[in-house]
């Protein structure tokens, strides 16, 4: 994989020609790329900056971004920023939120977005107890005490309609994001992600894990989405900041210590331990067997489809159900898949 031009390399090219060397076609497509107007994608978080974007965050730093003549800057959210209303305004060119229900909320009220990309092929969304009192299987939470937040109640509701459980059956106990109601015992279960692992860490090897995914609920973890006119209009932008973005990941992916040195470059405030460990995760959800059979970035339709399926059948739909093709699209993908493949393989 080429690394971007830095301007000493510029320098050098610049006397070469001058001199009537001989110059690569490749070279003379960097060089060219330079010269042209670069294009600027903002991409709008739904969250604050971390270890999420270490892959946005390495190919930002090592100039991929620039070789593909993206200007790219990373804009973060917060609980008093609606990212997808930034987005779908117009004002910033590509969003990213947590999970895909939001997309298919959003475009289930007519908001013009949609999804080109994953960043995690399964959601790291996961039911945590201990072994003393484990819960292991949904059947486990029968007769227990289920902590959840308010946000996760339909990904509870789905998992109790997938699996045949009523929901009168446990007792569910509002909480916030803190796990520590399992450590004391005011509740036998606990929701949160797999790759949070700071707040993991109290749990020691006593944790254990039931996967959202494994319940038979399958979401998207870290959509990349845009407006429909963007992806009509300015397709080739999108695939340069996927092919970027992919070789920030694949980078990451192999280069783990020294992506986390750059990540924390970036953002100081982070703790290098916690984020090595939630990067040694989270990648081990983001390069999986389908993103070596496709590429990173990769997403099912009908895995899609299924979302929709389960949220129509739980009421979600306040307006209307959408179409699948209403909420997501391959052509991304599709113009990019080569690259991506090459990029894994060659990471």
């Amino acid at each position: 994989m080429q690394h971007s031009l830095n301007p000493s390399r510029r320098k050098v090219l610049g006397a070469t020609l001058a001199a009537g060397g001989a110059v690569t076609a490749g070279s003379w497509l960097a060089t060219a790329a330079y010269a042209q107007a670069k294009e600027k994608i903002n991409l709008q978080l739904g969250w604050i900056t971390g270890g999420n974007q270490t892959g946005e965050v390495v190919a930002k730093r090592l100039g991929f971004y620039e070789q593909e003549g993206i200007d790219f800057a990373i804009q973060p959210g917060g609980p008093a920023i609606d990212g997808v209303a930034i987005v779908a305004a117009g004002r910033f060119e590509v969003g990213q939120v947590s999970s895909s229900p939001s997309n298919m909320l959003a475009v289930s009220q007519d908001i013009p977005v949609k999804v080109f990309a994953t960043g995690l092929q399964q959601h790291p969304y996961t039911f945590f107890s201990l072994k003393k009192n484990p819960i292991r299987t949904p059947q486990d939470m029968v007769g227990k005490k289920i902590g959840i937040q308010p946000t996760g109640m339909v990904l509870l509701r789905a998992l109790l309609a997938k699996n045949k459980i009523n929901e009168k059956d446990l007792t569910i106990i509002p909480i916030g994001n803190d796990l520590t109601p399992v450590l004391t015992g005011q509740v036998d279960a606990a929701t949160g992600w797999q790759t949070n692992t700071s707040a993991l860490k109290p749990f020691g090897a006593e944790r254990v894990d039931l996967r959202l995914w494994d319940t038979g609920v399958h979401l998207y973890a870290l959509p990349y989405y845009a407006t429909v006119e963007t992806l009509q209009k300015k397709p080739e932008v999108l695939a340069k900041f996927l092919r970027a973005t992919t070789r920030g990941w694949a980078y990451a992916n192999k280069n783990r210590d020294a992506a986390v040195d750059i990540l924390i470059k970036e953002y100081p405030s982070l703790n290098r331990d916690d984020e090595k460990l939630a990067l040694e995760t989270q990648l081990g959800y983001a390069f999986n067997a389908q993103t070596q059979a496709n590429g990173w970035g990769a997403m099912d339709r009908a895995v899609w489809q299924e979302q929709i399926t389960q949220y129509a059948d739980l009421g979600q739909f306040t307006k209307r159900v959408p179409k699948v093709d209403e909420v997501m699209t391959l052509d991304v993908l599709n113009a990019t898949r080569d690259y991506r493949l090459k990029a894994f393989a060659s990471a």
